[in-house]
């Protein structure tokens, strides 16, 4: 076309200038419709770049904020649990505590309960003796006792048997030491 255009400008044939008048009238126009659809395609990818920037402006802003809750829900929860180690360490020297105390609560118990058994026994073996005032009416009242306590009957009671036999001995020997006394 360069050939031929360069031809027809300089022959200056008519028909050959109006139609060449006539192409570069379409070309100019094809351009500026070109022209015009580029501007119009220009002016929407910088409305869409703006739109993308105000966008991701908007979603950077909201990242820093979720950034900043999860941080903020991080440290309660961390403050949270924090309360809750010292609650149950707290709980924990109160149970070891309350362990220790129940202990010697039940030896308490325990001892009180020996000692209150002790005594009550003690009672009962003196009252089993009362009126014993010599030797033999200590053994006969031993051998009646140990006939009627003995574990091998029915109502028998080894702890009691062992109690009167203590009894017995503690008696015997304060009569021995009497009779001693009076030799």
């Amino acid at each position: 076309m360069n050939d031929s255009f360069e031809e027809t400008l300089l022959n200056g044939d008519e028909d050959g200038l109006n139609e060449l008048r006539r192409w570069l009238f379409e070309e100019n126009i094809r351009l500026t419709i070109q022209k015009k659809e580029l501007d119009e395609m220009k002016d929407k990818f910088i409305k869409e770049k703006n739109a993308f920037q105000d966008e991701m402006r908007h979603i950077n802003i909201k990242t820093v904020n979720e950034r900043k809750r999860l941080k903020d829900e991080e440290n309660f929860f961390d403050k949270k649990m924090a309360i809750l180690k010292q609650g149950y360490a707290s709980l924990q020297a109160e149970r070891a505590m309350f362990e220790r105390e129940k202990r010697e609560f039940e030896s308490e118990k325990r001892i009180t309960r020996e000692v209150r058994n002790t005594m009550a026994y003690e009672d009962l073996t003196g009252s089993l003796f009362a009126g014993v005032n010599s030797f033999l009416a200590l053994k006969k009242r031993y051998r009646d006792l140990v006939k009627i306590f003995h574990p091998d009957n029915l109502c028998g009671d080894t702890e009691m048997v062992t109690l009167i036999t203590k009894e017995y001995e503690r008696l015997k020997s304060e009569y021995d030491s009497n009779l001693r006394f009076y030799k």
